[in-house]
């Protein structure tokens, strides 16, 4: 039985469990992510796998070969991030505590080291298994060595090397040359991708033959080609690993070693792994890192103020601090509605008070007099001056508002910052506080019961609300000093905060005060015109079934369509019954009458429900206007939502659609005025992939869709037709959000075969925007996020998933989320730059709604025309790209008129 060689690649997994996993730190806030990501997946391979002879490998500080071979080499890497730099002298007494032989040598890097074991191994006949997610590393892979990935579960052997990359092994070098690695800042041959770079290996057989046949190869890539020639050599001498590095140590000696026991219980509790510490220790005799030495628990003093004295010594203490933390305790979520029942403050991390207003259970004790108690608070919640702290504090802005208090000052939103930080994660205090703190906070439903037995909190005893606001209060100041270090040291993040989210948070607050007004009789109108058609809709449904059913039963309509009209059942659902979903029912509408009518009628049926018979019923009676709340940290692109109700989901592809937006109208003397940005994804395409064609199409204002059919088909743009406009709209959208042939397909109805045919012709016009498609699926792999244009980063958990489906997902937002998020960026600009001048003009005109690419205005007639000059150039001049914005104006009586 041969033996085994298990090399870890150390360095690889380093920076991708940084990336991968949650932001975990201690309660002293040393960051551990990493640290336990790289522990975590040592302990499950040597759990796993038997080997003879083992070592994790990582690179050594400083130049190597490569970097004298090629100054620019990783240049464009930027700085290993502070919060990583400190995890690596942790990790290396880890490793070694663990019991794994460390490896680090001077002038190569880590993938050298590797790949000189693994040859000596081979050459003694030992098996080799290499655990990394560095795809330079397939290059090794040989009928005796193979790579795995613990992070995606992926087996690489010969066999799956093929299916990967479309080329053996033994050719990866040539592969990885021709397309460059970004990453490394090894260029490649310009515009050649992945496919491009397995199609001519699979032609000409290696490198060396295609160089020496460059002349053969055709269109611009066959230039690009040819001006690469230079280069390539040294391209390839950067990409192969080396495989004789002489300073290693004897193969040999690389055992597992025993654990050294006491060392991993020490690392364990002072980075406050409770779980492996209480593993080492055994059942029976359970360690609480909490209780140790290393993790000393911190006393908190949460105070209740109910004397003048108390409420004298606190505002003094707010007045002195700089930087105020500030909740709020209240009657209800709805902000519009909300009244207060108490605040908590914090101006230094454990410690906090609670100011009871309003607590009204038999034996509360007697409270400071609201409105005396809001009348000093005034001057210092209003204070521009006095730098303000919370968690969502847009809540808390409109809250103040219903007491007569416009909170200014806003500085910091720890929402905000796990939002900018990790968009992908989950932002409310209770879950904040585990993932960044390692604590455990004292729940809403703990102090107030839940479902019918709930009580309201001004029903909840002072101990009680005491221990549960002011633990708030001090929570968010505590988060604060966690997450915002964080953001300071990354530019691009501290950007994204400090100029576009915090800033947004006021304008946001203020157009959910405005609210937009509704023409209610128009929609009750509408309302009863809705239930007419569907009665209409009904009948002609009980026709096509030959007899009367309910619509509205999944079960009935099924026994209908499948029992009865013996239609083919296309999909079943988790139970076995045949599906009645939409997808289903839009193919079978295709060919027989009744699926098409009973979709007509659930479009119908939604708009009746969702917005004629509701919207009415939301309208404020103290304004009689309808306010949406805008959240922030929702969407992982950064777009903003809307809910309660959702006014961005309104359909205008229908006339019943439009109708309902002809509710939305302005006051007396107003009118509404629509700013939608012009095809503002496929400009950032444009921008962002730099394609010449593209960015030519732009500049010269011509119809983009039109453009891309003429060089498709190759054809001059006056002879295309609106079928083949059409084909190209569905492609210049379809590709940015990931759109396969087999989507395309469906979507316009054509052979799948003719679908690829055409996103292939496309690539060939557009080869910029292949390259950058290819270029954002690597980087996403490598460091597992993309970025929007101003530093927005949006991640992708699921880029390394061993699961093909959750994969391909992600790779498909690594290309659409950087433009949807720009494009998120840009119209959030659009609203600061658009608020600021309303402010600075004093004009009476008002943001009231903000729709995906579009800024919906209520203005003042008299303001009609210096709105209509200035809000263009507003919303054109927030960003620079290399293809010019265009925003479409509309004015109207309503948002329909004016859309």
């Amino acid at each position: 039985m041969s033996k085994t060689l298990l090399l870890v690649d150390g360095s690889s997994y380093l920076y991708r469990a940084f990336h991968a996993l949650p932001d975990l730190r201690t309660r002293d806030g040393f960051p551990t992510g990493a640290l336990k990501g790289v522990i975590s997946m040592l302990k499950r391979l040597r759990k796993d796998f038997k080997a003879d002879f083992s070592a994790c490998v990582f690179d050594a500080k400083g130049k190597t070969f490569r970097d004298a071979l090629y100054p620019e080499y990783k240049a464009h890497r930027p700085p290993m991030p502070p919060d990583l730099a400190r995890q690596i002298e942790p990790l290396f007494d880890a490793v070694r505590a663990l019991g794994w032989p460390l490896l680090m040598i001077e002038g190569v890097e880590a993938d050298d080291v590797i790949g000189t074991l693994v040859r000596q191994a081979e050459r003694e006949g030992i098996e080799s298994i290499v655990s990394t997610g560095d795809k330079d590393l397939a290059q090794l892979v040989t009928p005796h060595v193979r790579l795995i990935n613990t992070m995606s579960n992926e087996v690489l052997d010969v066999a799956g090397v093929n299916a990967k990359f479309g080329v053996p092994p033994e050719r990866i070098v040539d592969y990885l040359t021709l397309i460059g690695d970004a990453v490394d800042n090894v260029p490649g041959v310009d515009k050649v991708g992945p496919k491009t770079a397995a199609k001519w290996i699979a032609e000409y057989g290696s490198l060396d033959e295609l160089m020496a046949r460059a002349h053969e190869v055709k269109g611009a890539a066959g230039e690009n080609l040819r001006r690469a020639l230079d280069w390539l050599p040294t391209g390839r001498a950067l990409i192969t690993v080396k495989t004789d590095v002489e300073q290693l140590p004897d193969m040999h000696g690389l055992h597992w070693q025993a654990e050294d026991r006491d060392k991993l219980a020490q690392l364990y509790r002072r980075y406050e792994f409770r779980s492996w510490l209480e593993e080492l220790a055994g059942a029976a005799d359970k360690t609480d890192v909490r209780d140790t030495p290393a993790a000393p628990a911190q006393a908190v003093r949460y105070e209740t103020v109910l004397t003048e004295a108390d409420f004298d010594r606190w505002l003094e203490k707010l007045e002195a601090a700089e930087l105020i933390c500030l909740d709020t305790e209240t009657t209800s979520l709805d902000p519009m509605q909300a009244r207060l029942v108490g605040l908590s403050f914090a101006v230094d991390a454990f410690e906090a008070c609670y100011l009871p207003l309003d607590h009204r259970y038999a034996g509360a004790p007697r409270q400071l007099p609201m409105p005396d108690v809001l009348a000093r608070l005034k001057p210092l919640l209003e204070d521009t001056a006095r730098p303000k702290l919370g968690q969502n504090l847009k809540y808390d802005w409109h809250v103040l508002m219903n007491h007569g208090i416009r909170l200014a000052g806003i500085e910091h939103d720890t929402l905000l910052q796990s939002y900018v930080l990790e968009a992908h994660e989950r932002h409310d205090m209770d879950t904040l506080a585990e993932r960044h703190l390692h604590l455990r906070t004292l729940k809403y439903e703990e102090v107030c019961g839940k479902g019918a037995s709930q009580i309201g909190f001004d029903e909840v005893d002072l101990d009680s609300a005491t221990r549960y606001a002011a633990e708030d209060a001090d929570i968010t100041l505590r988060l604060h000093l966690a997450m915002q270090p964080r953001i300071a040291r990354e530019p691009g993040l501290e950007r994204v905060y400090r100029e576009i989210e915090m800033p947004l948070l006021p304008v946001l607050a203020r157009m959910e005060r405005t609210g937009v007004k509704l023409d209610t009789d128009l929609l009750r109108q509408h309302s009863t015109w809705l239930a007419q058609q569907m009665q209409a809709l009904e009948a002609k449904a009980y026709e096509a079934a030959g007899q009367p059913f309910n619509l509205n039963s999944p079960k009935q309509l099924g026994e209908i369509l499948f029992e009865r009209l013996k239609l083919p059942v296309l999909k079943k659902t988790p139970k076995g019954a045949p599906s009645t979903d939409e997808e289903v029912l839009e193919k079978l509408a295709l060919d027989y009458p009744l699926p098409k009518l009973i979709l007509d009628y659930r479009s119908l049926a939604k708009l009746k429900s969702t917005y004629t018979d509701k919207l009415p019923l939301m309208v404020d009676p103290a304004t009689g206007r309808v306010h949406t709340n805008y959240a922030q940290a929702v969407a992982v692109t950064g777009r903003l939502s809307s809910s309660d109700p959702n006014l961005q989901n309104i359909p205008v592809r229908t006339a019943e659609g439009r109708k309902i937006r002809e509710a939305f109208i302005p006051e007396a003397g107003f009118v509404i005025v629509s700013a939608d940005y012009s095809q503002i994804e496929l400009r950032i395409m444009a921008h962002l992939s730099g394609d010449a064609s593209l960015l030519a199409a732009f500049r010269e204002e011509r119809d983009i869709h039109a453009a891309t059919a003429a060089e498709v088909q190759g054809i001059p743009l006056e002879q295309v037709t609106p079928e083949q406009r059409r084909m190209a709209k569905a492609v210049n959208f379809g590709l940015i959000y990931g759109m396969s042939a087999f989507g395309l397909a469906a979507q316009l109805g054509i052979e799948r075969a003719a679908a690829q045919l055409y996103i292939d012709r496309y690539f060939a016009r557009y080869p910029g925007v292949a390259d950058y498609m290819a270029r954002t699926r690597e980087q996403a792999k490598e460091l597992g996020y993309v970025e929007t244009l101003f530093g927005r980063r949006l991640y992708l958990p699921e880029i390394a998933s061993g699961n093909p489906a959750r994969r391909q997902g992600a790779e498909r937002a690594a290309i659409n989320a950087p433009m949807q998020g720009t494009a998120a960026d840009l119209i959030k600009l659009a609203m600061l730059a658009v608020q600021g001048w309303l402010d600075a003009e004093r004009l009476q005109t008002r943001l009231i709604l903000q729709v995906h690419d579009e800024l919906v205005l209520e203005v003042a007639e008299a303001e009609l025309a210096r709105v209509q000059e200035r809000l263009p150039a507003l919303m054109c001049g927030v960003a620079e790209l290399k293809v010019p914005l265009k925003v479409e104006l509309g004015v109207g009586p309503n948002w329909e008129a004016a859309h």
